[in-house]
C-alpha cells in the first residue's frame, strides 16, 4: 500500500524559526544517528518516518558516517523518500553532516574543502537528492583554517547543494568567529547542533548557547534524553532491547551508576506529578527557557515518537519545577 500522509499532521506541530533567519524548524525533528543502519529492520525505519511526519516532524536530520556501516542511514532514507515520501519532499528539511572519519586516507574526515565537498556529494547521492536543505560541518577542525572550511560551506550553497548551512559540536567562540567569516560571504548560516540535556550543560558551559542569541543563529538539541538516561528505561534495571544491550557504543553500563540513578529517580517522581514520563519532563526542560529552537529526537519504534510528541502539549515547567530538577541535579 502506498503512503499518503496524513491530512492532519499540521494541526498540533509548532514551528520555530532558526534564530534571525527565515527557516522554520518542527519542535521535535527526527534524528536517524541510530535505528537506520544497515542492522536495523527497513520496515520498523518506513513506519518511524512516517509517524514522525503525520505527527508534524518535517525535519529528518543525517550525517554522512550514520550507519552502521557508514553511509547506511542516508542510503536507507534514500530508498524510503523514493518509495514513499517524494511526493512531500517540498514540506521536508532534510540535512546532513560531514566531519567525522568516513573514508581511508587524510581526505575522509575533518574541515578540509576536499573533504567536505565530496562527502556532501557522496551524500546526494546515496539519498537521491539534488539538494539537501542544511549541510553541516559535524565537528571542529584544528588543523585546518577556519576560512577554508566555512568557505567550503558557502560554495555548497552557491553551487544548489544546500539551501542552509549549520556547524555541529562548535564552542562559542569558534562559533562567532565562523558567523563573521559566513556573513562575509553571503552564506545563509542559520544554525548550531549540540548536546543538550538535562545531564549535559556543555552548551551554557562553553559559550555557545549565549553566542548563538547574541548572533541570532538557532540551536537544534541532540541527545536531549541523554542518549536514553533520561527515557526511564533504565530505573530498574538494563532491558535487553535496551541501546546498552543492542548496541554498546555510544552509552555503556557502566553509566547506570548509583548517582545517576538517584537522580533519575526524583526526576521521574517529578514527571508523574506532572502526569508525564521521565522522557516527556526532558523535553519540557529543554524548552523551558526558549533559546532552543528544536530538539532531535532518536527512536527505536514508532510509539516513542509518538511519547515524545506527546510532550509538547504539556504545561510548561513553572519556576518553583525548575528549581527542583536542577536541585535533584545537582544533588550528589
Amino acid at each position: 500500500m502506498n503512503y499518503c500522509a496524513s491530512d492532519k499532521r499540521y494541526d498540533n506541530m509548532e514551528y520555530v524559526r532558526c534564530g534571525k533567519s527565515g527557516l522554520k524548524l518542527p519542535r521535535l525533528s527526527l534524528g536517524l544517528w541510530h535505528n537506520f543502519g544497515d542492522n536495523a529492520d527497513y520496515q520498523n525505519m518506513k513506519a518511524m518516518c512516517f509517524t514522525a511526519f503525520d505527527s508534524g516532524i518535517t525535519h529528518f536530520d543525517l550525517a554522512n558516517n550514520y550507519g552502521p556501516a557508514a553511509g547506511a542511514a542516508e542510503r536507507n532514507f534514500g530508498k524510503i523518500l523514493a518509495d514513499s515520501l517524494s511526493p512531500y519532499r517540498d514540506e521536508l528539511i532534510i540535512s546532513t553532516k560531514a566531519g567525522y572519519d568516513m573514508w581511508d586516507g587524510p581526505y575522509g574526515n575533518f574541515g578540509s574543502r576536499k573533504h567536505l565537498l565530496a562527502s556532501l556529494d557522496a551524500s546526494l547521492g546515496r539519498m537521491g537528492l539534488d539538494y539537501v536543505d542544511i549541510f553541516y560541518h559535524h565537528r571542529p577542525d584544528p588543523e585546518t583554517p577556519l576560512e577554508e572550511t566555512m568557505g567550503a560551506l558557502a560554495h555548497a550553497v552557491t553551487s544548489g547543494k544546500a539551501l542552509y548551512v549549520g556547524l555541529s559540536n562548535y564552542d562559542g567562540d569558534t562559533m562567532a568567529k565562523a558567523a563573521k567569516i559566513l556573513d562575509t560571504l553571503h552564506c545563509p548560516f542559520v544554525i548550531n547542533q549540540n548536546r543538550y540535556s538535562m545531564l549535559c550543560r556543555t552548551i551554557e558551559e562553553n559559550g555557545l548557547k549565549q553566542a548563538s542569541i547574541k548572533h541570532g543563529k538557532g540551536i537544534i538539541a541532540f541527545s536531549p534524553l541523554a542518549q536514553g538516561l533520561l527515557s526511564g528505561k533504565y530505573l530498574t534495571s538494563v532491558p535487553e532491547d535496551s541501546r546498552i544491550k543492542t548496541d554498546g557504543r555510544f552509552l555503556k553500563e557502566s553509566s547506570i551508576t548509583r548517582e545517576y540513578l538517584k537522580k533519575a529517580k526524583k526526576l521521574n517522581a517529578l514527571a508523574a506529578e506532572r502526569g508525564q514520563t521521565l522522557s516527556q519532563l526532558a523535553l519540557s526542560w529543554i524548552f523551558s527557557d526558549g533559546a532552543i529552537t528544536s530538539a532531535l529526537v532518536g527512536a527505536s519504534r514508532p510509539s516513542q515518537i509518538i511519547e515524545n510528541v506527546n510532550a509538547l502539549s504539556s504545561p510548561a515547567l513553572s519556576s518553583e519545577e525548575l528549581e527542583s530538577i536542577e536541585h535533584d541535579i545537582q544533588d550528589k
